[in-house]
């Protein structure tokens, strides 16, 4: 059966479509710009978006498993329960859900609500789903790795409980991992949910110290303060967005983000090799030494 991607132009979905086409999966994307896609060969690009009904019921027909990854936005919570809906009408009984760790813990932030809101569509629908909970991404460091080059600072608010960084590859080959598992299974199988961590469980301390270390000068970390980071966010989002990036760093400052006992072996045994870890994003991100 064909495998429907929904997110496939972002950090994880890209790397999702491309695992699945590795491993032989027919794939199926919904996006909504088509000249912009740039998929691998084969793959079937419908046109559309979440919450444009005619076009999401064209994008299900013939699918029975679906990958669904929605952004964080204004209506997000409207998009994930139409496309749950609108799957369940098409005949789709098999998902694999990307949520956030600790969705159960942090509700007052608006995208870990909403994520435990589908969760519970998804078990209450009877869905046969893999429910995905990754950690902060490692990815999302680019867009502060100027300021820690230009200014030798690393801005980022993680607090010192520890956050336990997960790269958007390891994220994307469990996910393919699960969505071909759940599309070959004779029948439906039961719910689980997989955590996504890193390797390490990093403070703000560590982290400067890894980038200390890889560029080979001292750089200093930024200190505990969310609404400083929300203030410099909203330069270039929206403000509620940038608002509930400081919900997020506040619960990272108050609680961390760690794995769970097993998490990290767990994963190493599913995709039979070690974790990528913060401090190889850093040393790609480093600039190549000058020439002597």
């Amino acid at each position: 059966m064909t495998i429907l991607v929904i997110g496939a132009t972002g950090r994880v979905g890209r790397h999702v479509v491309d695992q699945l086409v590795s491993r032989g999966a027919a794939v199926r994307v919904l996006t909504r710009d088509p000249s912009k896609a740039n998929f691998p060969a084969g793959v079937e690009v419908a046109q559309g978006e979440l919450l444009d009904l005619d076009a999401l019921r064209r994008a299900f027909t013939g699918i029975r498993t679906l990958f669904l990854l929605n952004a964080v936005s204004g209506d997000e919570y409207t998009q994930a329960i139409i496309t749950l809906n609108v799957a369940r009408d098409a005949g789709v009984e098999r998902v694999v859900y990307q949520s956030v760790l600790h969705a159960d813990r942090s509700v007052n932030v608006p995208h870990f609500a909403v994520k435990l809101g589908a969760e519970r569509m998804l078990e209450m629908m009877d869905f046969s789903a893999t429910i995905l909970r990754p950690s902060y991404f490692i990815d999302n460091e680019a867009m502060i790795k100027d300021v820690v080059l230009e200014h030798g600072v690393y801005p980022m608010p993680i607090g010192s409980k520890g956050v336990a960084m997960v790269d958007a590859r390891d994220i994307a080959e469990v996910a393919a991992i699960e969505l071909i598992r759940r599309d070959q299974a004779p029948g439906k199988l039961p719910i689980e949910t997989i955590n996504l961590v890193g390797p390490d469980t990093l403070t703000g301390e560590d982290v400067a110290n890894i980038w200390s270390q890889v560029l080979g000068r001292p750089i200093a970390y930024g200190g505990d303060d969310p609404s400083g980071f929300e203030q410099t966010m909203a330069g270039f989002m929206p403000k509620w967005m940038a608002y509930e990036m400081r919900l997020m760093a506040e619960r990272y400052v108050s609680d961390g983000m760690l794995p769970e006992p097993g998490d990290v072996e767990r994963l190493t045994a599913m995709l039979g090799r070690p974790l990528h870890s913060y401090r190889e994003f850093a040393a790609a991100a480093a600039p190549a030494p000058r020439p002597a």
